[in-house]
């Protein structure tokens, strides 16, 4: 989720804080591990199995970049962040990138002087509801209370549709995702506000999904990425690219099943060819092996084979990848060329 106020920070001390972190990598690599935000528990996108061990999309792309970096996908410390403290965290050099459900705005890219590098979820915010309310649309919802989670952009895109259809509704303000299924099945909200896709991970931890209703209105766009410090390019530049080979990998169909065979010689297409550094020097531009992108891939596999196993329509969370397609399929997902 998002948040459109940073607490206790002025943009001139976020302004500070990027220009005091301006090598982040060098920390990185130094500190030997990468300390990457994630949210508090959401299933699919960020939670602990039984084991005690952090998994989904958003994990998988911090294992990814911790791969890309130092070699090691499993050097990474995750801290789990909620709405309210997840800038401060990032501003203060608590974290060296924050992957947490959090949308890409105008306001937190040039005020709070942050930089987004990239969109690895396209989402919108919804509304669900139990079945036995008898609702189909959020225009329905005149007079209800609404579980939603304080200092996001969650806040105001609700305040905005009501206020827009000319409907009244009571917020139930939460702190967390636990807080919110909590409140939300204990009946203290008649519905619950997120992204869409938060929502249905929310659903698939009910002991009743089937009894829970997705409602249809999609209120917002809610273009969700990993965000980094302002001020330090080559950092971003990191992250970013690190994105970008996993989404581009799918596009050229290198898998974690084949990117060894395709890294051991050179393929006939020099696109791939440089994505796996077996031609041109894209990881020594930036001061990384040139099988940065390689071992990026072989983590998790490529966005597709991310975007399977934690959120898609054959996981609980069941999401079709619907925006989220590649580009070649009808969706928004588009890598910058590797050359």
């Amino acid at each position: 989720m998002k948040k459109t106020k940073i607490l206790g920070f002025a943009a001139a001390t976020l302004v500070s804080a990027g220009a005091a972190y301006a090598g982040t990598l060098e920390d990185v690599q130094a500190r030997g591990t990468l300390n990457c935000g994630v949210n508090t528990g959401l299933a699919g996108f960020a939670s602990p199995d039984a084991n005690g061990e952090w998994q989904g999309f958003d994990v998988a792309y911090c294992r990814a970049l911790a791969a890309a970096v130092l070699g090691d996908p499993s050097a990474v410390e995750f801290k789990s962040l909620t709405g309210k403290t997840r800038f401060t965290a990032l501003a203060s050099g608590e974290i060296d990138i924050l992957a947490r459900n959090t949308t890409w705005t105008f306001s937190r890219d040039v005020d709070l002087k942050f930089d987004f590098v990239g969109v690895n979820y396209y989402d919108g915010q919804g509304f669900i509801v139990p079945k036995d309310l008898g609702v189909t649309s959020a225009k329905e919802l005149d007079g209800a209370t609404i579980c939603v989670q304080t200092g996001t952009t969650t806040e105001l895109n609700l305040s905005d549709f009501f206020r827009k259809n000319n409907i009244s509704y009571e917020p139930v303000n939460i702190e967390t995702e636990a807080e919110a299924k909590q409140q939300y099945l204990s009946g203290s909200c008649d519905a619950f506000t997120t992204d869409a896709s938060g929502l249905a991970a929310s659903r698939a931890t009910y002991e009743d999904p089937s009894a829970h209703v997705i409602l249809p209105e999609i209120i917002s766009k809610e273009p969700l990425g990993p965000v980094v410090r302002h001020g330090d390019n080559d950092w971003a530049d990191i992250a970013r690219w690190t994105l970008n080979a996993l989404i581009a990998a799918e596009e050229y169909g290198v898998t974690s099943a084949n990117v060894g065979e395709m890294s051991a010689a050179a393929t006939d297409n020099p696109e791939v060819n440089r994505l796996l550094g077996t031609e041109g020097n894209l990881g020594e531009m930036y001061g990384l092996s040139a099988d940065w992108a390689a071992k990026a891939i072989s983590v998790g596999g490529n966005y597709g084979e991310i975007f399977s196993k934690n959120i898609g329509e054959d996981t609980p969370i069941g999401l079709a990848r619907g925006l989220n397609a590649q580009w070649t399929e009808g969706g928004l997902l588009y890598s910058p060329p590797f050359r």
